[in-house]
């Protein structure tokens, strides 16, 4: 009888930060710049690709949510992109305040130490277009589709984004592990892969911990609206919080966020409509957790960290997870391109911000899932408009 052994985005992804980590240092010259070669390769790829998934994701989820814009639509849209900025804007908080002594002057990625780490061969693939344009072409195209309603149009952005999908669930998700297998083996070579990981650790810690105090900064929220108790609230969706972490899929863990709303109190038919509309639009904890990541890689690599560029970074990332498409590591592969458009994280500091990223992958879903919880009660609220229970 034959067993087969499936390990997940997460255990792949960890499994090849370890092994980079270890097998670099013993890996001879050739092997190292074989490996800087694949890694420039998928980085060329994925800056080709990147546009496109702009434009395949955002415009179908912006045609998608505009055709229904109605009151109660307009509400949760607004709450749910409040709710995803807040956690951002926390994530910054947080970050530039405690980050600086958890990264420290000795973990700089600057240099690699004069170590010759070069590709033996590049190949540039140039984009079709830039970030921003794809990001400005998909909002107009989108919002055109919702305003006229078009179903040629509605049927070929769905086509398209149903390509994008396949590429990133058939392509790039299963090459990740060998890439980021690739840079870290690339760190180990030049000497910094030690004090990487031990800062790795630092903020995964932090993150672990600020995401707790998102969900009850929103549930306090709540309960200023409906007049009870956030403990006890975040208490009734502990379940769909348990179910997110072990599913990694808001879209897979509705039936459950929806029994756990109920019994929150929300109407039946506010809860089957702001649950899977959330699922989509809300991403409070994915957010929070590329903001923080991007702060303590900026960090690293010795690069400046201007206000009003995380707030422009922040601001678009939120329209933009909208878009996150629903398998493991998929907000991180919407992101790149507001990365890269916006703070200038280049192939590697990219390939570090989706092992980082997915390390917390199912914690950021399990934010998002409960959070859902915390806007359906105030919803609720404003689409009964009757006095608080």
């Amino acid at each position: 009888m034959r067993i087969r052994l499936r390990i997940g985005l997460l255990g792949r992804v960890a499994l090849a930060i370890v092994a980079g980590a270890m097998l670099g240092y013993a890996m001879p010259s050739w092997l190292i710049r074989f490996c800087a070669t694949v890694s420039s390769l998928f980085g060329s790829f994925l800056g080709f690709a990147v546009p496109l998934i702009i434009v395949g994701l955002v415009t179908a989820a912006i045609a998608s949510i505009g055709s229904q814009a109605k009151r109660l639509l307009v509400a949760t849209a607004v709450l749910a992109y409040g709710f995803t900025v807040a956690s951002g804007l926390v994530a910054y908080a947080v970050g530039t305040t405690i980050f600086p002594s958890l990264v420290g002057a000795g973990s700089s990625m600057s240099d690699a130490g004069g170590v010759d780490v070069s590709p033996l061969i590049e190949v540039d693939i140039p984009p079709l277009m830039s970030v921003m344009t794809a990001l400005i072409f998909s909002f107009i195209v989108g919002l055109g589709i919702a305003s006229t309603k078009s179903q040629p149009l509605c049927r070929a952005a769905d086509d398209f984004a149903l390509i994008i999908n396949k590429m990133i669930q058939r392509v790039i998700i299963p090459c990740l592990p060998f890439y980021i297998f690739c840079i870290f083996a690339q760190m180990a070579y030049s000497g910094q892969v030690v004090s990487v990981l031990l800062v790795f650790l630092k903020i995964i810690g932090v993150i672990f911990v600020l995401h707790y105090g998102i969900l009850l900064l929103q549930y306090c929220v709540a309960a200023l609206a409906v007049r009870r108790n956030p403990l006890s609230m975040l208490w009734n969706m502990l379940p769909a919080y348990l179910t997110a972490l072990g599913t990694q899929s808001s879209a897979a863990t509705i039936p459950v966020t929806l029994r756990c709303v109920l019994k929150n109190g929300v109407s039946d038919a506010v809860a089957r409509f702001v649950v899977p509309l959330c699922a989509t639009i809300h991403l409070s904890g994915s957010t929070m957790k590329i903001v923080a990541c991007s702060i303590a890689l900026m960090l690293m690599r010795g690069m400046d960290i201007d206000a009003p560029q995380m707030l422009q970074f922040i601001l678009l990332l939120a329209v933009t997870m909208v878009a996150a498409p629903g398998v493991p590591g998929g907000a991180i592969m919407a992101a790149l391109g507001v990365l890269q458009s916006v703070l200038g994280f280049d192939a590697d500091a990219q390939a570090l911000m989706i092992a980082l990223y997915i390390a917390m992958d199912s914690f950021g879903t399990a934010c998002n899932v409960t959070g859902d919880g915390a806007i359906a009660m105030l919803i609720d609220r404003v689409a009964a408009g009757r006095e608080p229970r």
